[in-house]
């Protein structure tokens, strides 16, 4: 019975090492791709615009496509990254890194599964503030949504970190876009603060960014931090989160078919 998981925990330090050694070794390749993600990004909402007044079919048709090709690359970098670790040479090329169609189908099912898990997640909060909703008195309603919304936004966080290495077990397993998501909690257990220490380092850059967009500060300090963000925080990112992944499935023990309720908590 083969083994998928197994169950341990990873370093934080020894991650962002082993992300930063692959990222210089295949810098520009996994730069190209994260740049053809925002061209694709970019491109779409500059013709979403410019085809305002066309035919509904024809905004379909471009919708499809520009998501299909966004994901796609996105899928084709995680692949390509996965390749780097596991084959220890030179020659790993982008070209043999893309999915194939079953996958990218079985990704956008996996995403909606994704979002349908989030919305549940707020949903189940909203639910166990309602009586107190109800039986409050009409001045302490407004403070009652504001705790009840700030908590659904915490378990949103928790539920989106513990699922959201769906994808990989797709590329790299092939799994069904149910199973994925499983998989995603039962390798994430017991790892989610080191996750977010993760996630949270990484998130600096993106942040002071978005601070020095909107304020009147020097525009010299804020273009240097975009362009930083855009040419090594974004394409660091997401070498980190795959080699996060691999790091976990090489160190983890466990079911090759893990429930949903075992791996909540």
């Amino acid at each position: 019975m083969i083994e998928f998981l197994k169950e341990s925990t990873f370093a934080v330090n020894d991650v962002l090492q082993v992300a930063w050694k692959v990222l210089k070794k295949e810098y520009f390749k996994i730069l190209g791709l994260c740049l053809l993600m925002f061209f694709i990004f970019n491109l779409s909402g500059m013709l979403a615009y410019f085809f305002d007044g066309f035919n509904f079919g024809i905004k379909i048709i471009l919708f499809l496509f520009f998501t299909l090709a966004y994901f796609g690359f996105q899928l084709t970098l995680f692949r390509f990254i996965l390749r780097v670790l596991d084959e220890d040479r030179d020659d790993v090329f982008v070209k043999h890194s893309f999915p194939t169609t079953k996958q990218i189908v079985k990704f956008l099912l996996a995403t909606a599964y994704f979002a349908l898990c989030i919305f549940i997640v707020f949903m189940l909060v909203m639910v166990i503030f309602f009586p107190l909703y109800i039986v409050v008195g009409a001045n302490a309603r407004e403070l009652v949504l504001q705790v009840g919304y700030s908590i659904a936004v915490l378990f949103i966080i928790f539920t989106w970190i513990r699922i959201s290495f769906f994808p990989f077990f797709i590329i790299d397993k092939d799994v069904s876009p149910f199973k994925s998501i499983r998989f995603s909690l039962a390798i994430t257990r017991g790892n989610f603060t080191k996750i977010l220490l993760l996630l949270s380092f990484l998130a600096i850059f993106q942040i002071l960014s978005i601070f020095f967009a909107n304020s009147d500060g020097d525009f010299i300090i804020a273009g240097a931090i975009n362009l930083l963000n855009s040419l090594l925080i974004i394409p660091l990112s997401s070498v980190t989160l795959a080699v996060a992944y691999r790091r976990m499935m090489n160190e983890y023990e466990g079911d090759q078919d893990p429930e949903i309720l075992d791996n909540i908590i």
